[in-house]
């Protein structure tokens, strides 16, 4: 199952690229589940395809569901969630207005592992940074951008404190935390200095939604 997931995912990656090169919404993105009856569920499905085996479902309410690839025939959704995530029909998935592709997506989750840390960048230009024996740090965004000169697959953030500081460079690009099976659709590497030291970590980030 591990090598269907992946192999199918870097083909749906390839799809994706084709949909941003057209002008289609940059991933990942929120949507909602739509067009389910009630007392009905939509299936997650091991592939994009309906003769896939179903590994999960939604509930015809799901909100919050993060897209982080689509399949070569735009039919298909990738979405992450449960171990190694699945696939559900597009036509069931609605775009949550407000996501703006030209900026940072937020709020953010990033997190890394060995060492580990974790980055929650909220949507009103606060952050925390924590590390398991080092507590947390409260950080406020100084600037943001994304790429110059190129699509918006790029963006650097630098967030501040009064004892430490960070800059993060995140990238719409697939990303293993290493431990699990769970997709991501968003890398980063997080350059530390202050009270966290000097320091270059690695992670991967998701839209955890839920938040304004």
């Amino acid at each position: 199952m591990k090598i269907l997931t992946g192999t199918v995912f870097w083909l749906a990656l390839a799809g994706s690229a084709l949909a941003q090169a057209a002008g289609e919404t940059l991933l990942p993105a929120l949507f909602d589940v739509v067009g389910v009856r009630a007392d009905d569920v939509l299936n997650v499905r091991q592939g994009p395809g309906v003769g896939f085996a179903v590994v999960d479902t939604l509930a015809a309410d799901a909100r919050d569901v993060e897209v982080v690839a689509l399949d070569e025939r735009m039919g298909w959704a990738h979405v992450a969630g449960t171990e190694g995530g699945g696939w559900v029909a597009l036509r069931y998935l609605k775009r949550q207005p407000g996501q703006e592709d030209g900026r940072l997506p937020q709020p953010l989750l990033c997190s890394g592992t060995e060492p580990f840390w974790s980055l929650d960048l909220a949507g009103d230009d606060s952050a925390v940074f924590a590390e398991p024996g080092g507590g947390e740090h409260l950080l406020s965004r100084q600037w943001e951008r994304s790429a110059e000169g190129a699509p918006p697959m790029d963006f650097v953030a630098v967030l501040a404190g009064t004892r430490a500081s960070l800059t993060a460079v995140i990238s719409r690009e697939s990303c293993s935390d290493g431990m699990s099976d769970r997709p991501y659709g968003l890398r980063a590497r997080v350059a530390t200095d202050g009270a966290l030291g000097r320091r270059l970590l690695r992670g991967c980030c998701y839209l955890p939604g839920g938040r304004e």
